[in-house]
């Protein structure tokens, strides 16, 4: 079975990275400051964009500035919000039950069996727990998962795509875990090759984390993947951490979960969703996880002792906005509007395609001098802010990094702004 959208890479490319007696990574891209306690921390425990301003600070940049690095939309939120955050205004004097508000929930289980093609409707009460954004869940998840396995057998391993979301790589090492990167690249459809895991990696596997549509590269996994990823999760006795926070920021085709395929029991598979993208909110802090629901009665159980939870009235803003689709297909439409500017003006330069899904660009600058020059570069010369692809991965064991040469740009802004930072770019690199 074809497990990504091209070539494979040789088994055994995985790279593993030991969590043993130090909690801090090895990478050989580390941040060239030098002051204070971030220069003893290894670049593998630092934001990507704590690093990107470390690069950038001895700069000025000789135009305006348009800050493409930061993923967070900049859309308007809904016109709801306001009105709803007033109605519950004294239910901030509650403090949040760690599942969360039945009517969110159910907003969120109703959203779910509408969007996706589920083998049944989700159990709001058993099923899915509020989070305080998706990010905070990704993280404690590996700390719940790690409890909740079987023993494996060897070092127990929390895998993940390379690129990959730092929240990944903190929670594999807060629950004391090995890292195993899977190279994430052009070769392999960005995309890890399920077919280079052997089996004795598979089985002391915790869990996986993928993101689909993946930051930064944009792929989109198919039916035939996320069913093959299950088959293994099961056969092996480990979980899967699907990340779906793009999944509603597409311009064609709409993506799929991998709820649609974990069949009825959905076990071993949790689906995150936040309304950060979709709904324009990154700053209410409110998603949920969906899915297997004997893992998530452990999650239940640790978040309750440990996790932040969700104010009350922000989980009122979010069951309204589970219940609109208005303004997401105007999110998308704008979104749209963007790639539409990126096709015209960046052309087939730097390794374009547009996207399947998210809002990001993904562009080969190893021409240009690497990913940290280029980066340099169109700062100082286009006030454009970008993150380096290297910042955004790990080296493999065999020393090379898949994020190094790209840079990442995430469309956020608006059209306007959108359309000078692409002909700045252009002129910029050539």
């Amino acid at each position: 079975m074809a497990t990504t959208a091209s070539s494979r890479a040789a088994p055994g490319a995985a790279s593993r990275t030991e969590f043993a007696a130090s909690p801090v990574e090895s990478d050989a891209g580390a941040s060239r400051s030098a002051a204070g306690p971030a220069a003893r921390t290894a670049a593998g425990e630092r934001s990507p964009f704590a690093r990107t301003a470390d690069l950038l600070a001895p700069y000025q940049p000789e135009q305006s500035l348009i800050n493409l690095s930061l993923g967070e939309p900049r859309h308007p939120p809904p016109d709801f919000v306001g009105p709803i955050l007033s109605r519950h205004i004294d239910e901030f004097r509650r403090y949040p039950m760690a599942r969360g508000i039945e009517p969110f929930r159910r907003a969120a289980a109703d959203w779910l069996s509408r969007r996706f093609a589920l083998p049944r409707a989700i159990d709001p009460e058993t099923e899915i727990l509020a989070l305080n954004g998706s990010r905070e869940g990704l993280f404690y998840a590996a700390v719940a998962a790690a409890r909740y396995v079987a023993p494996r057998k060897g070092a127990p391993a929390i895998l993940m795509p390379n690129p990959f979301y730092p929240a990944y790589g903190a929670g594999a090492r807060a629950a004391h875990c090995e890292t195993v990167l899977l190279p994430a690249t052009r070769d392999n459809g960005f995309l890890p090759d399920l077919d280079a895991l052997d089996e004795a990696t598979l089985a002391r596997t915790v869990a996986i984390y993928l993101a689909s549509p993946a930051n930064p590269q944009g792929a989109v996994a198919s039916r035939d993947y996320l069913a093959l990823l299950i088959a293994l999760a099961r056969r092996h006795g480990f979980l899967v951490f699907s990340d779906e926070c793009y999944s509603e920021i597409y311009t064609q085709e709409a993506p799929g979960s991998a709820l649609e395929c974990a069949g009825p029991d959905f076990a071993s598979v949790v689906a995150f969703q936040s309304l950060s993208k979709r709904s324009n909110l990154p700053g209410l802090r409110v998603g949920f996880v969906a899915g297997d629901r004997n893992f998530l009665d452990a999650f239940h159980e640790l978040r309750n002792v440990a996790a932040p939870q969700v104010p009350v009235p922000l989980q009122h803003v979010g069951a309204a906005a589970y219940g609109d689709e208005a303004h997401v297909e105007e999110n998308r439409r704008l979104y749209r509007l963007k790639f539409d500017l990126a096709d015209q003006i960046i052309g087939a330069r730097y390794g374009y395609a547009r996207p399947a899904g998210g809002f990001c660009l993904w562009l080969d600058v190893s021409a240009y001098g690497g990913d940290e020059a280029a980066t340099i570069k169109l700062y100082r010369e286009a006030g454009l802010r970008v993150v380096p692809g290297s910042y955004l991965a790990r080296p493999q064991a065999d020393g090379l990094n898949p994020g190094a040469g790209y840079i990442r740009l995430a469309l956020v802004a608006d059209i306007e702004s959108t359309a000078e930072a692409l002909r700045r770019l252009v002129k910029t690199l050539g």
